[in-house]
């Protein structure tokens, strides 16, 4: 079902004003008994019927409220967060049995704050503040696991690291980032010659030494003309066998496509190789 299809099937509260009058609106719905929501479910879940997914998920619209409020401490606007909830509601209802013998408040509260989640991650920062699985769940826990304002010491980070079950290291490192800023990567267009430069100005150009890129593309050319020359070296058999075994970009051949080839045994050709090899490395010693 797509998200155009879920949103048309599911329409919310018909509410015009502020994010107030929505809120007291979805507080006026009544909350659905046990045998009510069952019914619902089934009646969906059976018969499709949309009627009564709507009736559900409008009958939870009050609990994505109470869940993003949770959420504010991130700067996002709380009506964005209730959005992405409600999302998350919405797949809920779409895939909750009711023979499971749980009520769906209790199932849709994963899916409502993996949609809230993944929303603040996209876009509490420009650059990504987590990404591996340790740092997702230190940034939804480490605000509330700190006893003070402040960098932790280091009982309070073991003692963090312990509760979330996360290496010491992934904590510290975690504080340090979400103790940090954004910083614009340009100087401001008014900045004045006094200013104090971007950190555009503080990245190192390792190409720009026109010496360094001289030498690197003599050494370059030196090394190719160097395994020319030993290739010349090797008899027709020798120089074949290297070459497509080290050298062709694709197609590499293996040790047994090459003992069909000639007739011989896989481990003859690793000898012939091996001798080789070491003949080469005898012509680029001399060389260097």
């Amino acid at each position: 079902m797509s998200q155009a299809l879920v949103t048309a099937s599911f329409p919310l509260p018909s509410v015009v004003g502020s994010l107030d009058a929505y809120i007291s609106a979805v507080h006026r719905i009544p909350v659905l008994s046990s045998e009510e929501e069952q019914a619902l479910s089934r009646d969906y879940l059976e018969e499709a019927n949309l009627a009564a997914a709507k009736k559900l998920v409008l009958s939870h619209l009050r609990f994505v409220v109470h869940v993003a409020r949770g959420y504010s401490g991130y700067g996002l606007q709380l009506a964005d967060l209730i959005q992405e909830g409600n999302i998350g509601l919405m797949k809920a209802v779409k895939r909750f049995d009711p023979d499971q013998g749980v009520r769906l408040v209790s199932f849709a509260v994963h899916w409502i704050r993996a949609e809230m989640h993944e929303f603040i991650l996209k876009n509490w920062r420009i650059v990504k503040v987590a990404t591996t699985k340790a740092q997702r769940k230190l940034f939804f826990n480490l605000r509330k696991s700190k006893k003070r304002l402040g960098w932790m010491n280091a009982a309070e980070v073991s003692t963090v690291a312990k509760d979330l079950g996360v290496p010491e290291a992934t904590v510290r490192e975690m504080e340090s980032r979400l103790s940090g800023r954004d910083i614009g990567f340009e100087a401001p267009v008014d900045a004045d010659d006094d200013a104090k430069p971007a950190p555009a100005a503080f990245l190192i150009d390792d190409g720009a030494d026109p010496y360094e890129n001289v030498s690197d593309e003599d050494y370059a050319d030196n090394q190719m003309q160097t395994l020319t020359d030993a290739l010349e070296h090797l008899d027709s058999r020798s120089r074949d066998i290297i070459q497509r075994r080290w050298l062709d970009d694709s197609n590499k051949a293996t040790l047994q496509d090459l003992a069909d080839e000639y007739g011989v045994s896989a481990e003859r050709i690793r000898q012939i190789e091996a001798n080789a090899m070491k003949k080469m490395r005898g012509l680029f010693a001399t060389a260097a």
